[in-house]
Order: structure tokens, then sequence, then C-alpha cells
């Protein structure tokens, strides 16, 4: 039996967002030649969180993407014979920008890995980086976020569950553990 502990409230959210924008500004200098590309699904609200923070931050609304990844997943037959397939949507050049993929858990490292090939139909981008809400570690892949809203040491069979209110109704990141 799991029993679910919740790690990350609507607040902690807000101030993990904050916090993330804050240093992807400091780590760029600013925000000439950056883009989001969120990950579905809720990667596409957090990128657009950063992305509305950091135009309170900076007065500029830096470009950003939404992209689905299902078919680039190497896991994709074990997931569904069918799989749900949405459309990507990039509406910038990815040549010349920096640009920063943004999802909800890092776990294996397996969805970044098929990101970047996703991303790479776009185009070539001169640097891609990686924001996460959460890293709860247990990598199968050598990946690392540049910018986390917080690492929580996880079980490999707990499951990290990230609610937003955008898709869920709620804000809220949970852990079911295994006892």
């Amino acid at each position: 039996m799991k029993r679910e502990r919740t790690i990350f409230t609507q607040e902690d959210i807000e101030r993990a967002i904050t916090r993330m924008s804050y240093e992807i500004i400091e780590a760029h200098k600013g925000v000439q030649n950056i883009a989001l590309a969120g990950i579905l699904t809720r990667g596409d609200f957090l990128a657009k969180r950063i992305q509305h923070k950091i135009e309170m931050l900076e007065g500029v609304q830096i470009p950003m993407g939404v992209m689905d990844i299902n078919l680039y997943r190497d896991d994709w037959t074990q997931i569904s014979h069918h799989p749900i397939v949405r459309p990507s949507k990039m509406p910038f050049s990815v040549d010349d920008k920096q640009v920063i993929l943004v999802d909800d858990v890092l776990f294996t490292g397996r969805t970044i890995r098929a990101a970047m090939d996703a991303l790479m139909d776009f185009g070539r981008p001169p640097r891609i980086e990686l924001a996460v809400l959460v890293d709860r570690g247990h990598r199968e892949l050598p990946l690392q976020a540049d910018y986390k809203g917080t690492t929580v040491a996880t079980l490999r069979n707990d499951t990290v569950n990230v609610f937003l209110q955008e898709y869920d109704g709620e804000d809220r990141v949970f852990i079911k553990e295994d006892n």
C-alpha cells in the first residue's frame, strides 16, 4: 500500500518558479537569445509560468514553444500501442536561441533525451538547458537539471505527482511512497 505525502504546496511552487526565473536571468545575464520549450503535459504550463515571471521581472516576453515528445520516446510501445500525439508548436527559430527545456519531474532522463531529439527537428540551438520543478534522482542517462525547484530523495518505486491548476485544478506536488 502506498502512502501519499505532499512535498510542495501552491506557495512552494510559486516560490520555485520565481527563484528559477531569477536564476535563468542571472545565468544568461539578461534574456537575450533565450527561449523556453515546455514538454507536454505540465512542462508546458510551467514554461508559461516562467515566461510570465521573466516578463514581469525584465519587461520582455521571451519566446516559448510546446513539444510533444511521445513518438521520440524509446519506450512508447510499452506505454501504449496507440500513443496520443499532439502537435508541437515552436513559433520561433531555435537556430539562434539558447533553448531551456522545461518539464515537471526529472527521473531517469529518458523524457529529456526524447525532448532533445524532438528539438533537433526544429533546428540546431547553440545550447540546450533544462529546468524542472522536481528532480527525484535515479538517472539512467547522464543528464542533470540546470534549474530546479527542488530535489527530493525517493525510492525507485515511489511516484512523484505534479498537479497544476491549468490541468488538474490545483497546484500541489506529492509523493506516493511504498510502505
